[in-house]
């Protein structure tokens, strides 16, 4: 690991005032990915700003009815909140089915979503990888790409997001709220993340210097009909090959409402639009389930080692949807 200056902020305008004076710093917060990529290092930073005595802990409701998670809240208190367990589910059981107990104990919500890829390639620095060395290469692209993107992918990267969270947060419609040098703004969570394209450095749509503040959820309205699916594997701490989650709006056996999301699959927590579409205003029945996984996994483009992901995909779904309904 690299020197670094260590400095501890005092408030999210300190943080981000500090962060400007060393552009090339990093926000230090549960430290769960950075540490370990810094030791390796894959990462380097000349200067640490520690986040955890920030008062961004909070777990509150909104005015409008939904829920706001801040941002330095540990992950196990969040998935283990009264609130979150009664009226978003789905988010509390993908959040408990990510990493160990003594992670979650120290990872935080603002921390998670931005958690860097698996990828082998990005983690070995004696190969080339574009996010980790933008122009040297995707080692993976004609390499081992067994855990790798089916959608979105371009040439420079094939790499996926580990985060189970955040495949909950795209399904929820959540919306991260940054405060950085020019104020405070709002995105939507689908938005947050990018695709690789031409800048496979980029994981998000995040501007220099902003620090995530909060993460907010929309009033609920997917707390009886939902399921988080992770296929791995290994059933003990291993990241997703593939994962659902799906969550549906029942009016009597009618589908009025439907969101799905995947991960393991693409560079982003990969909303299943095709899908939704396919199903809103559907019966929900085992047939159209299906056809809404045929709809989606249509589109996907599986790599050398990694065809068997659209079979996978394609079942991870028709079984979310089914344990989400209720049906066999």
């Amino acid at each position: 690991m690299k020197p670094f200056e260590y400095s501890r902020a005092t408030s999210p305008a300190d943080a981000v005032q500090s962060l400007a004076e060393k552009p090339d710093g990093r926000f230090l917060a549960g430290g769960t990915n950075l540490l370990d990529l810094m030791k390796e290092d894959v990462e380097s930073a000349s200067a640490i700003i520690d986040l955890t005595r920030l008062d961004l802990t909070e777990i509150k409701e909104t005015e409008d009815g939904g829920l706001r998670l801040g941002a330095l809240a540990k992950n196990s208190d969040t998935a283990n909140h009264e609130i979150v367990r009664t009226n978003y589910p789905l988010l509390s059981r993908a959040m408990l089915s990510a990493a160990t107990f003594q992670i979650r104990n120290m990872a935080t919500n603002g921390g998670n979503p931005l958690q860097r890829t698996r990828c082998q390639y990005f983690y070995d620095t004696a190969t080339p990888c574009n996010k980790r060395e933008p122009g040297s290469g995707c080692g993976a692209m004609e390499g081992l790409n067994r855990n790798h993107a089916i959608f979105g992918w371009s040439d420079k990267c094939v790499a996926v997001h580990p985060s189970d969270m955040a495949v909950a947060l795209a399904a929820l419609d959540a919306v991260v709220r940054v405060q950085g040098p020019d104020g405070e703004r709002s995105i939507n969570f689908t938005d947050f993340h990018r695709l690789p394209g031409d800048e496979p450095e980029r994981d998000t749509n995040l501007k220099p210097g902003e620090l995530i503040v909060s993460i907010d959820l929309p009033p609920s309205k997917f707390a009886k009909h939902y399921y988080y699916l992770k296929v791995r594997d290994r059933a003990s701490y291993a990241f997703a090959l593939v994962s659902v989650a799906a969550a549906l709006e029942m009016d009597g056996d009618t589908i009025k409402d439907v969101r799905i999301a995947m991960g393991g699959v693409a560079h982003k927590p990969w909303r299943a639009t095709k899908a939704e579409e396919a199903l809103k205003g559907k019966p929900a029945t085992k047939q159209n389930f299906a056809a809404a996984a045929d709809a989606e996994m249509a589109e996907a483009k599986p790599l050398e080692h990694n065809q068997y992901k659209v079979p996978l995909g394609r079942g991870a779904i028709l079984r979310a949807l089914q344990q989400a309904a209720g049906i066999s």
